[in-house]
Formats: C-alpha cells, sequence, structure tokens
C-alpha cells in the first residue's frame, strides 16, 4: 500500500459502488475527492443507466442481495459499453471458471477481494484513464510522438567513436591476445541490453566462460546493492493454501519461475523482500572474473568495443548504462523506468559519481542519478558542453583501484 501513489489520478470521475460492503472504497474515494454512490439494488442500477445518471466507474460485487454482479452487467451491457463505464468485479473467492466468463462477455477486470485492496482498484481505475486519454490524444493529433536525438550529439558520437577506435586499435589488438592466451573462448563478450531499445551489446571477454549460468547465485550472496540479511527468509508456503486441500488455492494460481504459488503468497512475499531483492546486480569481488579480465574492467577498457555500439547508433557516448534483461523487466513503476528516457551511454551521471565512490552507491542512489539525467536530457535542456564535462569527469575516474 505503501508503494501506491494518487498523485497522478484521473479527476472528475463518478464512481457507482454496488454491494453492501463499501466502506474501504469510500473512505478512499473521499481522500481523493472523488464522487461515490452506494446501493445494493441490482433495478435501481438499471434505473440510473437508463435515466443517464453521471457514472464513470461501477464496482460491483458478484454477491448480490437476490441477483449475481456478472447477471447483472450482462443486463446491462449495451448501455455500459454505449457510454464507456469501465466495470469492475468484485468476486469473494477466487473463481478461474468465473473471471474467465465475466471477461468473455466484457467485464473490464476482476479482483478477489480476499486478496485485494482498495489500492490495487483504484489503480486499476487510473490506468484505464489514462490509456484512454492517451489513445484518445494519439488520434487527435494523428501522429505517431517520435524520440528526437540531437543532431549535435549524433555528430559528435560518430566523430568521437570512429577516432578513438582508429587511435585505440593497436592496444586492443594487444589485449584481444592476451584474453585469448589466458582463457579459451572467444576474446569478445556479446549480450542483450536493453536502452531505448534492445539490442547486442558489445564487450571485451574479463570473465571465464560460462559465468552467466552462476549469475544467480552470486547476486544473492555478494549483490552490493542488497542491503538487508540474505538470512532474512519467509516460509515458501502459504498458511492460507495450507488450510485446504491438495491442489486447491485461496487465490489465484501464478506460474513463476515453472513453480505454483497463489496470488495472496505472491503479493505477500513481494511486499515482505521488496527491501531484500534488488533490481540491479553488481558483485563484489567477482570471483568469475580472469587476471587480464580484472585489469582490462579496472582500467575500462573492457568497455572499449562498444564504441563500436555508438556508430551504429545503438548508444551515445554519454547516456545511462543500458541494462542487462532480467534486470530491465523489474523496472515496471514509472519512477524506476523513466531511465530510459535517455540513450543508453557508455558514460554518464550514474557512472562517474560510482567509480568516484569506489563503486559505494545504493540502489536509490543510482535510479536517482539515472532519472537526473533522463530529465535533463528530455526537458529541452541537452547541452553538448554538459556531456563534454561528463566525458572530462569519466577520464580520472576511469582508474579505480576497488574491483567493483
Amino acid at each position: 500500500m505503501n508503494s501506491f501513489s494518487f498523485k497522478n489520478i484521473i479527476h472528475d470521475i463518478n464512481i457507482l459502488y454496488v454491494g453492501t460492503n463499501p466502506e474501504l472504497f469510500q473512505v478512499q474515494a473521499k481522500q481523493m475527492n472523488l464522487a461515490m454512490k452506494v446501493t445494493s439494488n441490482s433495478i435501481q442500477v438499471k434505473k440510473m443507466l437508463k435515466r443517464g445518471h453521471a457514472i464513470d466507474v461501477i464496482i460491483c460485487e458478484q454477491n448480490l442481495p437476490g441477483n449475481k454482479g456478472i447477471a447483472l452487467f450482462e443486463k446491462n451491457k449495451k448501455r455500459i459499453n454505449k457510454r464507456g463505464i469501465i466495470f469492475i468485479l468484485l468476486s469473494d473467492i477466487y473463481s478461474e471458471d468465473l473471471f474467465k466468463k465475466a471477461f468473455e462477455i466484457g467485464i473490464i477486470d476482476c479482483f478477489d477481494s480476499s486478496t485485494v485492496t482498495e489500492n490495487h482498484v483504484f489503480d486499476r481505475i487510473n490506468s484505464i484513464f489514462n490509456y484512454r486519454k492517451i489513445k484518445v490524444n494519439y488520434h487527435h493529433k494523428k501522429q505517431k510522438l517520435q524520440f528526437k536525438y540531437p543532431v549535435s550529439k549524433r555528430i559528435f558520437d560518430v566523430v568521437f567513436s570512429s577516432l578513438a577506435l582508429l587511435v585505440l586499435s593497436p592496444l586492443l589488438l594487444i589485449v584481444i591476445i592476451l584474453i585469448r592466451l589466458e582463457s579459451k573462448g572467444k576474446v569478445y563478450y556479446i549480450a542483450k541490453r536493453v536502452g531505448r531499445k534492445t539490442f547486442d551489446f558489445y564487450k571485451l571477454r574479463s570473465m571465464r566462460v560460462g559465468s552467466d549460468q552462476l549469475i544467480n547465485t552470486l547476486a544473492k550472496e555478494n549483490n552490493q546493492y542488497n542491503q538487508t540479511s540474505k538470512n532474512n527468509q519467509l516460509p515458501t508456503n502459504c498458511p492460507r493454501c495450507s488450510k485446504l486441500t491438495e491442489n486447491q488455492y485461496c487465490s489465484t494460481r501464478l506460474f513463476i519461475d515453472q513453480k505454483q504459488i497463489c496470488e495472496y503468497w505472491y503479493l505477500y512475499n513481494k511486499e515482505q523482500n521488496r527491501n531484500l531483492k534488488s533490481t540491479f546486480i553488481k558483485i563484489k569481488n567477482d570471483p568469475r572474473i580472469t587476471k587480464i579480465g580484472a585489469f582490462i574492467r579496472n582500467t575500462s577498457i573492457d568497455e572499449l568495443p562498444q564504441l563500436i555500439n555508438v556508430l551504429k547508433g545503438d548508444m551515445s557516448i554519454v547516456g545511462n548504462r543500458p541494462l542487462p534483461v532480467y534486470e530491465a523487466e523489474l523496472l515496471t513503476e514509472d519512477s524506476l523506468s523513466k531511465r530510459f528516457l535517455a540513450p543508453a551511454g557508455i558514460t554518464g551521471l550514474w557512472q562517474v559519481e560510482m567509480r568516484g565512490r569506489k563503486g559505494n552507491m545504493s540502489e536509490d542512489e543510482r535510479i536517482s542519478l539515472d532519472n537526473i539525467y533522463a530529465d535533463y536530457f528530455v526537458g529541452n535542456r541537452y547541452s553538448f558542453w554538459y556531456d563534454f564535462k561528463l566525458i572530462l569527469r569519466t577520464i580520472p575516474a576511469l582508474i579505480q583501484k576497488s574491483n567493483v
């Protein structure tokens, strides 16, 4: 509940609650200055729709006095759809068959009232209204939104990366030979990374072959962004499901990492563990790194092939660091995904600060620095000289003593 914010909620909407338990929703609606009417009478709902009462959202319980919420929708479906009313169904228990039928007949969304909070429902309403608003604006303008890349930035990227590759080619050749002599395998490393798009990311190999397979184990034990004890673990089984017969679940069944878990226990674990698991992964004293790998990492020589990414237009010299897919897919909140508004870069504000502080930086600080550059870049305040200053700050920070 603490992670939800109502500051961007659509205002001036009229909510009709149909049921006998409106208390939580009434309190939240009042705090948000939203108009909310309550009734448990299906006939009255029909009359209100027929007479054109101002209704934008209907939150309806499935078990009504003498009726069912899904039946109420079916009888009034034509008027509800014609007026674009958002209809949300609340069920006392999770029923896969009920929810499936509800979606098939056109109900916008369904919630299990035993696991959902009023915040989840209002968050969903907000998302739907925002989506409709964006859709309307898109069709009104009749043009696709485009990302405008500053011409001066692209020219600098091409000229700088071309000259750098030309000057540094002898050094790259020597390092490539050393990597090949120390360990078998390719001298380069290609991985999918996410910036403003997903692309093939190039680096010189600094780790032993097969190191990717150890990332999950090492991230749990040595991730520098984890701030709480790794021993603080929750029970694996849901206490509510344990009281039911075998293969029965107290709420919606989810499939995560090839395992089954109920939605209630998943959401509970997610809330309790939100400080246990970091979005970003950075291994302290990584045992996978080779001897020559440690050298090229500390001197950032392993990053030089990214100049090819810059020439291709995948990256810029200055920007926010492109993320591995497993990290990027966790950035679902607006405050986290905002960093992708800026181009991916070889160096930038976060990288300079991180190296300057010998790797001592929290996840929140990293997110903040990425967002600062994103705001700067997309806020029509881009300046070639600001990027150039970051490049100058990068030079003394290239050689670091700590292995991060």
